[in-house]
């Protein structure tokens, strides 16, 4: 299913590039999240890939104390990182992450360019939620990882902006008398350990975090948004830009609706975190059907007894 205009993501990228740092709070905020799970990891990633690395904010968090960062800098990485590569759909972004320390390349997510078995770790930061073929990627992910490597992502979940798609959809009903796409679709949580499954992935795990950001009002939102890139890309949307009534009528519905008592808006961003390993024989194995020594009915009762 093609949902995304590829192209048009790309070039919203490009475009973000110039003044990303004042809009990439949400980048950098969740790549130090991402580097602190992967501390819960016992085991070293000598070869790691940020798949969609934006302005390397995942290779910054990942830096080891002291700032520097790669071999080459007199520097390294932590969790047993020596060799870093980050790509980004945007040529731009993967230019903008070069001076930390990685090799950087423009690759899409859709079309990996790494041979099979090729990295010990895979980190994505807040980019997989406009891919198309999601499983499909997940697949060419699991395959680009050596035997018991390691997947780790986050990505924008169902439950984000979702004050803004409200606000949206009632205003063009109000103003045209229908809708159209006008936030972009999302994941949902109850989804996402399911295609971690379907892509081959052992051991998958899928939770979430709710972050709230307030603004002054729904148009400083929507500024931030384009400034981070992450505008409608949805290949159904209407391609004549947004009227003023109908934007000064979502502004106001929003106000209406969520401001708090001192005028500000919240906005909702819902980040969900999957995780996975590339399956090897030396991984924790279930039990075959039937195998079990104790009926399931004693367990039971045993359980009631304490």
């Amino acid at each position: 299913m093609t949902v995304f205009d590829r192209a048009l993501v790309r070039r919203r990228r490009d475009r973000a590039v110039a003044e990303f740092s004042d809009h990439s709070f949400l980048f950098d905020e969740i790549a130090e999240r991402l580097a602190d799970r992967l501390e819960d990891v016992i085991r070293p990633f000598p070869l790691a890939l940020d798949l969609g690395c934006h302005d390397g904010a995942l290779a910054r968090a990942l830096a080891a104390p002291g700032g520097a960062v790669g071999r080459e800098f007199g520097g390294g990485w932590r969790k047993g990182i020596e060799h870093l590569v980050a790509c980004d759909l945007s040529p731009d972004f993967a230019r903008a992450a070069f001076g930390n320390g990685a090799t950087v390349l423009a690759a899409d997510e859709e079309f990996l360019p790494f041979a099979p078995g090729s990295f010990d770790l895979v980190v994505s930061n807040l980019s997989l939620h406009w891919v198309n073929d999601l499983p499909g990627a997940l697949v060419q992910i699991r395959q680009a990882l050596k035997p018991d490597g390691f997947f780790c992502a986050a990505m924008l979940g169902g439950d984000t902006l979702v004050e803004l798609r409200r606000c949206l959809y009632e205003a063009e009903m109000e103003v045209a008398g229908g809708v159209s796409p006008r936030v972009s679709p999302f994941a949902e949580i109850k989804d996402a350990g399911g295609l971690l499954q379907r892509a081959g992935f052992a051991l998958p795990v899928v939770d979430s975090d709710t972050l709230t950001v307030t603004y002054s009002d729904a148009f400083a939102l929507m500024r931030e948004l384009r400034g981070m890139g992450e505008t409608n890309a949805v290949l159904a949307r209407r391609k004549v830009p947004a009227t003023r009534r109908l934007l000064f009528e979502a502004a106001q519905r929003y106000a209406q609706l969520y401001a708090e008592p001192d005028g500000r808006i919240p906005v909702t961003f819902q980040v969900l975190y999957l995780a996975g390993w590339s399956p090897h024989e030396s991984q924790q194995q279930p039990l075959k059907p039937g195998s079990g020594q104790v009926p399931l009915g004693d367990a039971l009762k045993g359980g009631a007894r304490h």
